[in-house]
């Protein structure tokens, strides 16, 4: 099967690729479904989970298993090639450790608000980009935890103008977001994780 990326969508390698769990996919469309059933079955295992720490690199990990297992054998598994995003694969670890230590700080000494921690946890954790694929809807959804262990509605990611614009805008909102936060302008990002 070739796969048909998307805009702003990181590419697989090849033996990234061989990885499919499903063997019946051959389409893109068909890839689709079945990731997005799949991350809806991460979504509901994320919500079980009330007593682990989200700041923790083995519930980062294992969201990401949880997500993408029935769809990527190497689903929780730390990428080890660089893409056309993200630091490079050897240091991985470390930047998702420093992340994850910086945001415990910034919320037990109030550095930012709610949303803007959650925002910026989304931001970086898409620039270390530790997985092969899905690392955006991987950080939506624990921006998601974060936002809710905080105290506050899960982020809607232009989800509330799903009816007046196509997928496709939305995509293309979020990506101009991310860059801009790429140059220190968060705000477009946060306003666009409420829209």
């Amino acid at each position: 099967m070739e796969f048909q990326y998307a805009p702003g969508a990181t590419p697989l390698d090849p033996d990234e690729a061989e990885g499919l769990v499903p063997l019946h996919i051959t389409t893109q469309a068909d890839l689709n479904a079945w990731e997005q059933a799949n991350i809806a079955l991460g979504d509901r295992w994320a919500a079980r989970q009330k007593k682990r720490d989200l700041l923790d690199e083995g519930f980062v990990r294992d969201l990401h298993r949880q997500m993408f297992d029935k769809t990527w054998q190497w689903a929780g598994t730390f990428r080890q090639s660089n893409k056309n995003i993200g630091v490079d694969w050897t240091q991985v670890a470390v930047k998702l450790r420093d992340l994850l230590n910086n945001t415990r700080y910034q919320i037990e000494n109030h550095v930012f608000k709610e949303d803007e921690v959650a925002v910026r946890f989304h931001h970086q954790l898409v620039l270390v980009h530790a997985f092969p694929n899905g690392n955006g809807r991987h950080a939506r959804l624990m921006a998601d935890l974060l936002i809710t262990r905080l105290g506050q509605p899960r982020l809607t990611w232009g989800g509330t103008s799903a009816s007046r614009i196509s997928v496709a805008k939305i995509r293309e909102k979020y990506l101009a977001a991310l860059r801009a936060a790429d140059q220190g302008q968060i705000e477009g990002l946060i306003e666009f994780a409420r829209s």
